[in-house]
C-alpha cells in the first residue's frame, strides 16, 4: 500500500512511476486530478546501474511532484530477489530529485501488460502505467 499523504497537503499535479528492473526500467507520467497514467518510456540499464541521464531528463521534463515505485512481491505478499533493489532504487530517485517517494506492492503488472496484447518491447512502461494507476487509485481512498 501506498505510504499515506496529510490530509491538508496532498499529493497533486505529476506523479512519476517506475517499474524496475535490472536491464530495463518501465516509466509512466500520472496526473492526480484525472486519476490516470501513461507509459512513457522504458530506460535502459546495465549491470543493473540505470541510465540516469535519461531519468534526469524525464525529471526535467515534467517536473513530478511524487515518485511512484513498484516493489516487487511474491504472490504470498514476502519479498523476492528484486524487492531491495527496487527499494533501494526508489531511495536514490528520491534523493537525487528531491520528490517524495512512495512504494506500490505489485505482483504480475509485467503479466498484466501481457495479457493487454502488448508486445515484449512495450511491456515494462505499461506495467509501470499499471503502477501508478494502482498508486493514484489507492492514494485517492486514502484522501477520503
Amino acid at each position: 500500500m501506498p505510504k499515506k499523504t496529510n490530509a491538508s497537503n496532498p499529493i497533486t499535479g505529476v506523479v512519476i512511476g517506475f517499474d524496475f528492473g535490472l536491464r530495463r526500467i518501465g516509466v509512466a507520467i500520472g496526473q492526480t486530478i484525472t486519476q490516470t497514467a501513461s507509459p512513457e518510456t522504458i530506460v535502459k540499464s546495465k549491470d543493473g546501474k540505470p541510465d540516469w541521464a535519461h531519468i534526469t531528463q524525464l525529471f526535467e521534463a515534467w517536473k513530478p511532484s511524487a515518485i511512484v515505485v513498484g516493489l516487487p512481491m511474491r504472490l504470498d505478499g514476502s519479498e523476492q530477489a528484486l524487492t531491495q533493489p527496487a527499494r533501494k532504487f526508489g531511495q536514490r530517485l528520491s534523493g537525487r530529485y528531491h520528490c517524495p517517494i512512495f512504494y506500490m506492492e505489485e505482483q504480475l503488472s509485467s503479466i498484466e501488460a501481457e495479457r493487454r496484447g502488448l508486445k515484449q518491447q512495450h511491456i515494462d512502461d505499461h506495467a509501470a502505467q499499471i503502477i501508478l494507476e494502482n498508486w493514484l487509485e489507492a492514494n485517492t481512498r486514502s484522501q477520503l
